[in-house]
């Protein structure tokens, strides 16, 4: 079955050609057909053509938008999908960070110079939809089958982003670093990136790389660790050999990361599940003590909230994301606790766990945090045992929800204010410990304990 936007790439490249320009597919697309992996997106970029005669064509296709007009970036949105459409152009570094850049369109540029901006050599490679060809002025295809991330040229350093999608990238393609990429990599500032494009590299490795772990390996070769110092401190954080013989906090979260990377099927929220992998031990370093001849970290999921949240800030600013994997954090040794003293938990216990947390994200983390240690896997009881007890206490909702709302105490004559949120709390923590199951036993709890308003029906 033909793809659809390849052959609008085609009737694109068509029509340039008409209008005496060439147009080549650029960037990843190349190296994804090349390796026989699925294309995610289709660029192209158009030699031979002025801006506004790009623009022009490309109408005829679908809707255009500038992306950036005065250098030859066009978006263009279409049934088959969206796609990019430029032409050549320099780029002259004239300040820090990843937006430093003097960005023009030079109609004299031809493909081989062109190409040297791209940030990789497998990158680097055009080709020319209509006839086939592939041009490879840097070795790109070298390294696809030496399975090698390796830099196009020295503008490399120019774009500090670049160390970024190198990490996301040998998790998603499974690729060694070339040395001397990463001793460049090595001299690169990361402190000024916006952290909207940086979680779009850590979003990409979390979401799609079947072995997150060579990302986080590839980050620390490259010496970016120290961007992240949440991470960083994992290297080295020493764990008790008997229930962590893989090493270090470090060297199990890389674990941890692989084993939960088939669980992102499982749920429809696999970033906050990824992220709940990668940032579960954070608060290790801060805990751990050698105390009677072993390593302990007591507390290390609480204290794991802080560092969790720094690291999520500097990511992102989705308020529900960051709140939902922090939960993941404080919780994630839960389900083994309680499977441990399971023949005590009470129904409450369930359920106010449930409040805190997603029960299915957490025991997806939690499985996966009982997996990354080089352990047989006995396939997690807890986990199971858990959502069983839950299902049986809040049926597939999983969540429970306050029985007495605002509008029943309204009924009752109580006037809104602090004191009606006091006994809505009241109310739902009895609800919790299994006092009531309806109205109506709501509201006898709520006469029973306190004495009507003046006037009310209580």
């Amino acid at each position: 079955m033909s793809d659809p936007r390849l052959d609008l790439v085609r009737r694109l490249a068509g029509a340039f050609r008409d209008e005496g320009a060439r147009a080549f597919v650029v960037g990843g697309a190349v190296r994804d057909e090349l390796l026989d992996r699925p294309v995610l997106e289709y660029d192209l970029e158009v030699y031979g053509l002025a801006p506004e005669r790009l623009a022009e064509v490309a109408a005829r296709f679908g809707r255009v938008e500038a992306v950036g007009r005065s250098f030859g970036v066009l978006k263009l949105f279409t049934e088959a999908g969206t796609f990019d459409l430029s032409l050549p152009r320099r780029e002259s570094k004239t300040g820090r960070g990843h937006r430093g850049f003097l960005v023009e369109y030079d109609p004299t540029l031809g493909p081989r110079e062109a190409s040297r901006r791209r940030d990789l050599a497998i990158n680097a490679m055009m080709r020319d939809p209509l006839g086939g060809e592939v041009l490879d002025f840097h070795g790109g295809r070298a390294d696809l089958e030496a399975r090698r991330l390796r830099h196009t040229s020295e503008a490399f350093v120019e774009d500090p982003l670049r160390v970024l999608r190198v990490m996301q990238l040998a998790g998603r393609l499974g690729f060694a670093l070339a040395p001397e990429t990463a001793a460049l990599a090595a001299t690169m500032d990361l402190s000024e990136l916006p952290r909207e494009r940086m979680f779009d590299e850590w979003r990409k490795l979390l979401l799609f790389a079947s072995r997150p772990s060579l990302g986080l390996a590839a980050l620390r070769e490259m010496g970016a660790l120290r961007f992240f110092p949440e991470l960083e401190r994992l290297v080295g954080c020493r764990q008790d050999p008997e229930w962590h013989p893989e090493g270090d906090v470090w060297t199990h979260t890389l674990l941890v990361l692989d084993v939960a990377a088939p669980f992102r099927g499982e749920t429809a929220r696999p970033l906050a599940l990824m992220l709940g992998a990668l940032l579960h031990d954070v608060g290790k370093p801060a805990t751990t003590v050698y105390e009677e001849g072993r390593w302990r970290s007591p507390n290390h999921e609480a204290e794991g909230e802080a560092p969790a949240r720094q690291f999520l800030d500097r990511l992102t600013l989705e308020h529900d994301l960051v709140e939902e994997v922090v939960a993941l954090v404080r919780e994630h040794l839960k389900p083994a606790h309680l499977w441990k003293e399971r023949d005590r938990v009470t129904d409450g216990a369930i359920r106010r766990l449930a409040q805190r947390v997603d029960l299915e994200l957490l025991v997806l983390v939690a499985r996966a945090d009982h997996g990354g240690r080089t352990f047989p896997d006995d396939g997690f009881p807890a986990g199971s045992w858990l959502l069983g007890r839950a299902e049986e206490l809040l049926g597939r909702e999983r969540a429970p929800r306050p029985i007495l709302l605002g509008r029943h105490l309204l009924e009752l004559g109580f006037p809104p204010g602090p004191g009606m949120g006091a006994i809505l709390h009241e109310a739902f923590e009895a609800q919790l410990d299994g006092a009531f199951d309806s109205v109506e036993g709501a509201l006898a709890f709520v006469r029973a304990r306190h004495a009507p308003p003046t006037g009310g029906t209580a």
